[in-house]
């Protein structure tokens, strides 16, 4: 008998692509909109996919600092969270609800 072994799941591993993660950034939105650490931490994992050293670089911020306020557990700022998706090549977009 052959014991299966898991890993936990990490949906950076699996954001390869821009169109994964637009799609991976909308289905967060649509899921949890209206929680802000649900956001901040979908950013984190977008982060985490594209090389948090350098979004560290780009943005001027520590990457502990950033581990931190896009954690789900932190409490970034709104100009932080611009200066993340900024610096992710991202742009926020409103529409009609």
């Amino acid at each position: 008998m052959t014991t299966a072994t898991f890993r936990k799941w990490d949906s950076a591993e699996h954001l390869r692509t821009e169109e994964d993660i637009a799609l991976y950034l909308d289905a967060c939105m649509e899921e949890g909109g209206d929680d802000p650490a649900f956001i901040a931490h979908a950013l984190g994992v977008v982060a985490r996919a594209r090389n948090m050293s350098q979004l560290a670089r780009d943005t001027g911020m520590t990457r502990e600092g950033l581990y931190k306020a896009l954690s789900g557990e932190g409490n970034p700022s709104f100009a932080t969270v611009l200066k993340v998706a900024r610096a992710l090549g991202l742009k926020l977009s409103f529409q009609p609800a």
